[in-house]
């Protein structure tokens, strides 16, 4: 009897053990209510085969997996199990009593069952083990009562034997459902904590790809540690502002290493320095680097667990501040510019006004003095001559106004101010020389200013040359770009000046009043251009007034 009960409880867990195969091996199929028909079916049939018969009552486990599958696959199991059952059950029925007795117990083991199910799928894995214990505490009442009227009907002595199969098959029947909850919710729960490593993993993938794609994108040079000093995180800009070994010219290459073998020796102490205070937990304020024309502030500080506050490990920020700082000192030129038309604007009529009486009255002095002190009344003439001329460059450079613009060419305008050149250049015993490029395109110009900023420009390098100097003017049309060159072989700029030749009020010249240049600057920029200057001591400078027509009309011209 033992071994057919044994036999018996093996067969009512068979479906557990394939569900859990199968929820291992397939954790993405939906079809668990096929699958528990099916099991559960296969299962209630073998247990009937193998039922073992007390006296004519059989004993066997049909109902575990008829209740568990039922529980877990939900209603339409439980029909498709009932009519298994019903199908191998019916046959074996011997009078009507027994189908009576058969359909009542259906009828009232689908209503409780039904009832029970949207119920069990929201509770706990506990509280679904109590629901199964309890259902088959009820079925083993039924079957203790069904077994006492048996024998009671049958006139059949109880004995020891008898007493003993009930209580072994009552307490199988606990067990074999206790297991087969346990283990399906041991499975279920092993499937979430899957899906929820799942979920953490996929999380923590897409976190470390955005966060990479962040240090890529900033403006910042950023160097990651971990708490041992490994480069977790690395962009590419750090490699071009932080000086590092020639061998790591690559990110991949710098993940994993050691922040302390990454950096060139002269500079390996202050970053090592740096990053240890970090790594200790003290945040560093903005150092600044400098080096040549190149400045970086950079600061590290400490990357703390958000769970206990230790340090995690370190980060190094630095950021190029070359380029805004050579904005500060444009902004610094146009504030400069900005004061110079107000000085401009406030002091032309209080001095340009007197200054015309005081060249009256001297030169009406000169004519009445003969030419006793010609000299002195030519000097004095001359100087107010040049202060008037000082006047009119912080006019011309102050002016905001809307300027009338014309379709020219810029060879046409370089034709009209040859004589004059010319005629400059000979009184200095030196040569002009202009050579005009072809298919020239007319542009829209303002015709005075452009002679301005020409006649500016060639004086400047007339006055740069000595006696037999040439001074070579040419246009070329590329790339729809004009291009005016201006080339001297005078003495050349000092190298150290090249960066101030465009700021007011600077000058090279010894009685120069530093606003040439900065208006031809303003000249150019007002017509959609620039001035580069390239110059080398003792050979020369050549300007290069560079006029942009891409979005302009043009015409050609020659």
């Amino acid at each position: 009897m033992l071994k057919e009960l044994l036999l018996q409880f093996i067969l009512s867990l068979l479906p557990v053990f394939a569900y859990q195969l199968w929820y291992d091996k397939d954790r993405g199929s939906k079809d668990t209510s096929l699958i528990m028909s099916l099991l559960g079916g296969g299962a209630m049939a073998l247990c009937m085969i193998t039922s073992q018969s007390v006296h004519g009552y059989e004993l066997d486990f049909r109902l575990i997996p008829y209740t568990v599958a039922s529980l877990y696959g939900g209603l339409p199991t439980l029909v498709v199990l009932t009519i298994v059952y019903a199908v191998f059950r019916i046959p074996m029925l011997d009078n009507l009593s027994e189908f009576v007795i058969f359909s009542v117990f259906i009828i009232i083991f689908m209503m409780g069952m039904s009832a029970t199910l949207r119920h069990f799928h929201r509770v706990s894995s506990l509280r679904k083990k109590r629901i199964g214990l309890f259902i088959m505490s009820l079925i083993c009442l039924y079957y203790a009562l069904t077994f006492i009227l048996y024998f009671s009907v049958q006139q059949i002595q109880f004995n020891a034997e008898i007493i003993s199969s009930l209580l072994i098959s009552i307490v199988g029947t606990l067990l074999a459902m206790w297991l087969s909850i346990y283990m399906i919710e041991s499975v279920r729960e092993k499937k979430l904590l899957y899906d929820e490593v799942t979920r953490v993993s996929a999380n923590y993938r897409n976190e470390v790809e955005k966060l990479q794609q962040f240090i890529d994108e900033t403006s910042f040079a950023v160097v990651l540690l971990d708490r041992e000093g490994i480069v977790t995180h690395i962009n590419e800009l750090a490699i071009k502002l932080l000086r590092l070994k020639p061998e790591f010219n690559n990110v991949k290459l710098l993940l994993g290493e050691s922040y302390r073998d990454i950096f060139v020796p002269e500079l390996a102490a202050a970053y090592e320095e740096l990053l240890q205070k970090a790594l200790n937990g003290d945040r560093e304020t903005l150092q600044p680097y400098i080096e040549g024309d190149k400045i970086l502030l950079k600061s590290a500080f400490s990357i703390r667990s958000t769970v206990n506050e230790q340090v995690a490990g370190a980060a190094l920020l630095a950021h190029d501040v070359t380029e805004i700082n050579q904005l500060r000192d444009e902004v610094g030129r146009m504030e400069r510019l900005s004061l110079v038309g107000q000085m401009a604007a406030s002091i032309t009529h209080e001095i340009r006004n007197p200054m015309a009486v005081i060249r009256g009255f001297v030169q009406l002095i000169q004519e009445r003095s003969g030419q006793t002190h010609h000299d002195y009344f030519r000097i004095v003439m001359e100087e107010l001559d040049r202060v008037n001329s000082i006047i009119s460059d912080f006019l011309s450079l102050a002016q905001n106004r809307a300027l009338a613009m014309e379709m020219s060419s810029l060879n046409d305008i370089i034709r009209d101010m040859k004589p004059l050149l010319e005629a400059d250049a000979n009184l200095r015993g030196q040569s002009l020389l202009v050579e005009l490029g072809e298919d020239m395109p007319s542009i829209m110009v303002n015709d005075r200013e452009i002679k301005q900023l020409l006649l500016n420009l060639a004086r400047n390098g007339m006055e740069a040359m000595d006696e037999k100097g040439i001074l070579t003017i040419t246009t070329e049309y590329k790339d729809n770009v004009i291009e005016l060159r201006i080339v001297d072989v005078g003495v050349g700029i000092p190298q150290e000046k090249m960066n101030k030749l465009f700021e007011p009020f600077f000058t090279t010249k010894t009685r120069g009043t530093g606003l040439g240049l900065p208006l031809c600057l303003s000249i150019a920029e007002r017509h959609n251009g620039r001035i580069d200057a390239y110059s080398t001591e003792g050979k020369g400078t050549t300007f290069v007034v560079s006029f942009n027509i891409h979005t302009q009309e043009v015409g050609i011209a020659t």
